[in-house]
């Protein structure tokens, strides 16, 4: 292995730091510049000045910004994100009580799109400029095009109130049965798999068909390779990097496109807690869990990164 490549991937987790490290001070400032008062919140509109600022006083909204800010950032890197303002449980504990429903909207969204959007992209390059290709790719356009609130607004209407056949809100992920599991994931998974199947699959066509036009499968073409074998064998694992970095991206969309949708279907996961917190002007909650979907779309760009770097082989020469 060449030398340079423990030195590239040190270099992409050092700006991976770095880089969530600015997105923390960002969340901070912005969260604080947020109109409304959790202390007036809690106690409400006929609380006096007076209940308020002593309240303000034991949360410690009466200190500067930037010591709210070191205090709060010393509490994240030690695992401790602080209490919440508006029930005062940690915020850990309400975020560990919502996680593993996104993880499991996520994963099932990602089980079913990563591998039809992957095949869908490798046949469109495969045979560019077909019936196929063209109707795959105009499909991709206009679901790309269309916001995840008006597929779900519409999935709702065909499946939930036209036909009946599921539900239209996914309250409970406890599923004893298959007909459950449909209840609870179908529409959610269904509009998240819309556009990141449309994005995957045109990023992997792109990635392919650049490969496509090497020379060195065209060489392969003219010492008479099967299609298949030209595509599997020799334009496929150059292309790994790219296809890589589309998953990456494509995948990253879960984190705000599970905003919308677990809004929109009601499913208790932590968008739908990050979207309370606003309302409640909870800024620690709210604070966790943006750092939360940083730090996922962070992580999916440095994987994506250090595979690209592994899969190159001129770094490995």
């Amino acid at each position: 292995m060449n030398s340079s490549i423990p030195r590239l991937i040190i270099g992409r987790l050092g700006i991976g730091v770095l880089t969530l490290l600015i997105v923390s001070l960002v969340v901070f400032i912005l969260t604080s510049l947020l109109p409304g008062d959790a202390a007036q919140e809690q106690l409400g509109q006929e609380a006096t000045p007076e209940a308020v600022a002593a309240l303000r006083a034991k949360l410690g909204l009466d200190l500067p910004v930037y010591m709210r800010y070191l205090s709060w950032l010393g509490g994240l890197v030690a695992g401790n994100p602080g209490v919440s303002l508006v029930n005062g449980m940690p915020v850990d504990d309400l975020i560990a009580s919502r996680l593993p429903n996104s993880l499991k909207l996520a994963a099932a969204t990602a089980l079913i799109a990563v591998p039809l959007a992957l095949s869908i992209g490798i046949l469109s390059a495969m045979y560019r400029g077909s019936i196929f290709d063209r109707y795959t790719n105009m499909l991709a356009v206009f679901l790309v095009s269309v916001p995840e609130f008006l597929i779900a607004t519409v999935a709702v209407l065909i499946f939930a109130v036209k036909l009946g056949w599921l539900s239209a809100l996914s309250r409970s992920v406890e599923v004893d049965s298959f007909m459950q599991l449909l209840s609870v994931y179908a529409m959610p998974v269904l509009t998240l798999c819309c556009v990141l199947i449309a994005q995957m699959a045109r990023m992997t066509r792109a990635a392919v068909i650049d490969q496509l036009s090497s020379p060195y499968v065209e060489m392969a073409v003219l010492k008479g390779a099967r299609p298949m074998r030209v595509v599997l064998r020799h334009a496929l694992p150059n292309a790994i990097g790219p296809i890589a970095n589309a998953v990456a991206l494509s995948l990253s969309y879960l984190l705000g496109g599970v905003v919308i949708v677990e809004t929109i279907f009601n499913y208790p996961g932590i968008a739908t807690l990050m979207v309370n917190a606003v309302v409640t002007r909870d800024m620690p909650l709210v604070q966790a869990c943006v750092m939360l979907f940083s730090l996922g779309f962070l992580l999916l760009v440095l994987i994506a990164d250090i595979i690209a770097i592994l899969s190159n082989p001129r770094l490995r020469t």
